[in-house]
C-alpha cells in the first residue's frame, strides 16, 4: 500500500511506525486516564512503566524475528542491522513485557490485576493501530487468493510477496480480530466476575484468532515446526491458550467461592 508516510530530504516517516506511534499515544492516554480515576496512580509514574514497556516489547519482538531464521539473521550483522527497524513478533513482545509489568507492579505495590484487565485494552489499542500499519508496509501479508477482497500491493517499498497478485489480507483479518476483541472486553469490562477476567479473555480471544489467521500468511520466513503441520505462532497460540484457561478457571473459581461464603 504505501510503506513511506512522507519523505523531507534524506528523513522518512514509514507509515508503520506512524501508525505505531498513534496506537502508542492513544494507549498511553487511556491507562493514564483509567488508572488514575479507577485506581488513583499518578501519570508520572505510568510514564516510567510505559518506558519499560516499549523498550522490552521491542527487545523481545525483536529476538523473537530473529529466532524465525537464527541462521540467517545471527549469522551476519548486516542481515540483523538491515531488518532492525521492521520485523516483529507479537509474542515476543508480550513474554518479555508481562514478566517486568508484573515486577514494576509489585515494586509500587499496585493492584495486580486490576492492571493487567486495563492494560489488556491498552494493548488492544496499540497491536490492533499497529496491524493496520503492517498492512500499509506489506509486512505480515497472506497467501494469494482469488478471493473478492484480496489486496494486490504494487509499491516496490511494500514487504509483500508477490507484487501485484491479489493476497489474503492477513493485516486487516488481524486488526479487525483485536479491534473486534477490544469491543467485548469493553463490553465486559462492567460485569466482569473476577479481577483479571479481562486480561485472559483477551490472551485467548487473540490466540484463538491468531492461530486461525496463521493458515492464511504468506511470510513462509516465520518458520514451521513438526514437519511444517504448524507456525511457530500457532505452537504458541495452544501454549497460551492452554495456560492462560487453566488461570481462567481456577480465578473463576475462587471467585465464585468468595461470592457463596
Amino acid at each position: 500500500m504505501h510503506p513511506e508516510l512522507f519523505t523531507i530530504g534524506d528523513f522518512t516517516i514509514h507509515t508503520y511506525g506512524f501508525m505505531i506511534m498513534i496506537g502508542a499515544t492513544l494507549g498511553f492516554f487511556y491507562m493514564t486516564y483509567s488508572v488514575k480515576k479507577d485506581l488513583g496512580i499518578e501519570r508520572e509514574k505510568i510514564q516510567n512503566l510505559a518506558i519499560l514497556i516499549i523498550l522490552f516489547a521491542f527487545i523481545g519482538g525483536k529476538l523473537f524475528f530473529y529466532l524465525e531464521d537464527p541462521s540467517f539473521y545471527f549469522g551476519s550483522w548486516k542481515n540483523m542491522k538491515q531488518n532492525f527497524r521492521t520485523g516483529f513478533v507479537f509474542y515476543g513482545s508480550l513474554l518479555f513485557a508481562i514478566p517486568i509489568i508484573v515486577w514494576y507492579f509489585k515494586k509500587e505495590k499496585w493492584p495486580l490485576w486490576p492492571l493487567m484487565d486495563r492494560l489488556a485494552i491498552t494493548a488492544c489499542i496499540i497491536h490492533g493501530l499497529g496491524r493496520l500499519g503492517c498492512f500499509f508496509a506489506g509486512c505480515c501479508h497472506g497467501t494469494p487468493t482469488d478471493a473478492l477482497w484480496g489486496i494486490t500491493f504494487t509499491n516496490p517499498a511494500s514487504q509483500a510477496e508477490p507484487l501485484h497478485t491479489p493476497l489474503h489480507p492477513t493485516q486487516l483479518y488481524s486488526a479487525t480480530l483485536i479491534f473486534g476483541i477490544l469491543v467485548i472486553l469493553l463490553m465486559f469490562k462492567r460485569h466482569k466476575r473476577f479481577e483479571g477476567q479481562l486480561f485472559f479473555i483477551y490472551i485467548i480471544l487473540y490466540a484463538f484468532g491468531r492461530g486461525i489467521i496463521e493458515f492464511f500468511r504468506g511470510d513462509e520466513a516465520r518458520g514451521y515446526i513438526i514437519d511444517g503441520v504448524l507456525s511457530h505462532s500457532q505452537f504458541i497460540s495452544i501454549g497460551v491458550i492452554a495456560v492462560t484457561a487453566w488461570f481462567y478457571l481456577r480465578f473463576k473459581k475462587k471467585a465464585k467461592f468468595k461470592r457463596e461464603e
